[in-house]
Formats: C-alpha cells, sequence, structure tokens
C-alpha cells in the first residue's frame, strides 16, 4: 500500500531593523522569498522595535495576500530568535514565557526579538491549531566549564554568535560528506559585518566568541578584541560617552574604522587598484581570523574534520586564500559562501514536523 507523502508549508521571518525577510518552503522547496523595506517614515510613529510588530504583520500577509497564498495554508510559521535567555540549540515552540521575555528584552532589544512574536502572531491569525516557532537564536549556549573564564569573576564570557548560520552549514557540510555532525568536529567561521569562529564538539559549540561585544578578530565594523587598559584609559578619557564608545566597538569599529567604509567590495577594490593602506587592513582581518582558528584548533586538540568558511565575506576569493594560507594545515578547508537563513529556519522546523528534531520548551 502506498504511503502518502505529508507536505508542509512553512513560512520563515526574519525581521531586520529597517526590513523584514519573508519566505515561503512547500515542503523542501522555496516558494518564494522576499524582503520588505520599511521606509524611516513608516517607522517612525514607533519608540521601540517590538511597537512595530502589528504593522509588519499587516505588511507580511499582505504581501502573501498578493502572491495568491494564504495564511489559511500554512502548517507552521517560524521566526527568527531573538535576545532570550541563554538556551541550547534546537527549535524551540513559541510559549507564553519566551514572548515575554522577548516583549521586555530582557538581554537586550533587537529586532529579531519580533521574530517569535510575528511568529505567534500569524500562527493565531490562521484561525488553525499550527505550530509558532524559533529556531537556534544567537543566545545559544553550549559553551564548556572552562570557556566561560575570562580573567575575573564579574566578567564572564557569555555565547553570543551566528548559531543559526553556524549550525545549518556544520550540518549541510556533515550531510554532504555522509557524516553525523554529533560526532565530528568542526571550526566554523562566520565571515560577515560580525565575524564569529566556533569550536563544534561533536554537536555542540563549545566554545565561540562573542563578536557582538567585543571579542575575536576585527570585522567591517567590529572592532573584536582591544587591548583592555588602553580601552579602560580611553572611557575614562572625558572625550566620550557610553555609547560613543559603545559604537566604537560595534557599529563603527573594524575596517569601517580605518577606512572609513563597511563594504568589502569596496575594499577590494581599493586592493585591486594597489591602495596599500586598504591591502594591509584587509589582509589583518584575515590574518586575526586566522588566529582565532588556530586557538579553536587548540580547544578541539587538534582533533578537526574540517574548517568551514561561511557568510557574505567568504564570497570574497582574496579572504579565502589568505586564510587557507595560514590555517589550511590544520584541516581541510570547506567555503559556503553567503547566508540562507530562511532555508536553514524552514528546514529545522520541517525536520522537527517530521519527528527527525525534537520541538523545545523555552522555561
Amino acid at each position: 500500500m502506498k504511503i502518502k507523502k505529508v507536505m508542509y508549508k512553512i513560512l520563515a521571518i526574519n525581521p531586520g531593523s529597517t526590513s523584514t525577510k519573508i519566505a515561503v518552503f512547500d515542503h523542501d522547496k522555496e516558494v518564494f522569498n522576499v524582503i520588505l523595506r520599511h521606509s524611516v517614515e513608516e517607522l517612525a510613529p514607533f519608540s521601540s522595535i517590538i511597537e512595530q510588530y502589528e504593522f509588519r504583520r499587516e505588511i507580511i500577509i499582505n504581501s502573501l495576500t498578493e502572491r495568491n497564498i494564504s495564511i489559511k495554508d500554512l502548517d507552521a510559521v517560524v521566526g527568527r530568535g531573538g535576545l532570550l535567555k541563554p538556551i541550547p540549540s534546537g527549535v524551540y515552540r513559541v510559549n507564553e514565557r519566551m514572548l515575554d521575555d522577548l516583549r521586555k528584552g530582557i538581554i537586550g532589544e533587537h529586532a529579531s526579538n519580533i521574530g517569535g512574536i510575528l511568529a505567534n502572531e500569524i500562527a493565531l491569525a490562521t484561525g488553525k491549531n499550527i505550530g509558532a516557532f524559533i529556531v537556534d537564536p544567537v543566545v545559544v549556549d553550549e559553551l564548556n566549564e572552562l570557556a566561560r573564564f575570562s580573567g575575573h569573576p564579574q566578567l564572564p564570557r557569555i555565547s553570543i554568535f551566528h548559531a543559526l548560520n553556524q549550525k545549518a552549514v556544520a550540518r549541510r557540510y556533515a550531510r554532504e560528506n555522509g557524516l553525523n555532525y554529533d560526532n565530528i568536529n568542526l571550526i566554523v567561521v562566520h565571515l560577515g559585518g560580525g565575524i564569529t569562529v566556533g569550536a563544534h564538539e561533536k554537536g555542540r559549540v563549545t566554545d565561540v566568541n562573542n563578536a557582538l561585544d567585543g571579542e575575536g578578530p576585527f570585522s567591517p565594523e567590529r572592532a573584536g578584541t582591544l587591548p583592555v587598559a588602553a580601552l579602560a584609559k580611553l572611557c575614562y578619557s572625558g572625550k566620550y560617552q557610553f555609547h560613543e564608545v559603545r559604537k566604537m566597538i560595534t557599529g563603527k569599529g573594524g575596517i569601517v574604522a580605518y577606512l572609513g567604509t563597511n563594504n568589502a567590495n569596496d575594499v577590494e577594490k581599493r586592493v585591486n587598484n594597489g591602495d596599500d593602506a586598504a591591502t594591509k587592513v584587509y589582509e589583518a582581518m584575515a590574518y586575526q581570523i586566522s588566529k582565532e582558528i588556530g586557538a579553536y584548533a587548540v580547544v578541539l586538540k587538534g582533533k578537526i574534520d574540517a574548517i568551514i568558511l561561511t557568510g557574505g565575506l567568504a564570497y570574497s576569493d582574496l579572504i579565502v586564500k589568505w586564510i587557507k594560507e595560514r590555517v589550511e594545515f590544520l584541516a581541510p578547508v570547506s567555503v559556503y559562501p553567503g547566508e540562507d537563513e530562511m532555508w536553514a529556519l524552514a528546514e529545522n522546523v520541517l525536520f522537527a514536523l517530521k519527528g527527525e528534531l525534537p520541538i523545545k520548551e523555552y522555561a
């Protein structure tokens, strides 16, 4: 007897500060993927990100309607996870406790905080009992005990990184090579506006740099690890307010501080045109990334199945070349440029609906 294959229609939502990415998937096939832009004028009436959820919900539903997709046909909705309490990796059902923490912004305000809220609102609007989920938010915490030490008990290291893309790419690498993610060791390097390097030890990210708060290599717009005494002196110089120093660390640090742009394509053009200053800064970033990879090789005691480069900067042949020259002796290097976060969201929920991944509860 033939068993009918169950098909699932999944809506994925990824809110940004001035845009909302949405995508619909029929099982494992993408139906459409669009970025809904929000102008400064449209967002002006809202004093916080959380207040925008009704505005964004209506835009999402209208966009689906324009494409002849009824929300009543959806089987699940998944949103980008926000700044929640530290949690292990996985697929989480949106529950009241999660919604409360997202609304309060218990760790901080971020556009991704409304991902779970939007998923829940649209799931409820279908009038059916369908699930609303988040997957691998940036607060995924699987650090080993030793990795939490910083050097001062008042300043413990915390886990904030590109968990969604790192985990998705790591699992993809394992599948494509006939391996089990839970049985291998990988170093995954997310190369974007922020850069995070994670030690994936048998399915868990046991150590990773917190690029949001100033750890690891500098990036197009983040300063990375800075000389601590010099930073303290700068803070007490009387020249800067806290928010200005914070911006130097995240937003106006790294390449933009050195070269006045955070656009890697512009920097590469300058490099190719013989700009010595741009070349030195760009190569210094690759040098620092390579040093960070070396540090995580030690975390894994040299037992590394592969080093994976992903994110937007992985499209750069020059950056990839410079990194490979320094780290290829440690393990084979695989490159997965870009970050398909919409697919990662939908894929994880699909696996959960099929019973291949557990559905976790946020507590």
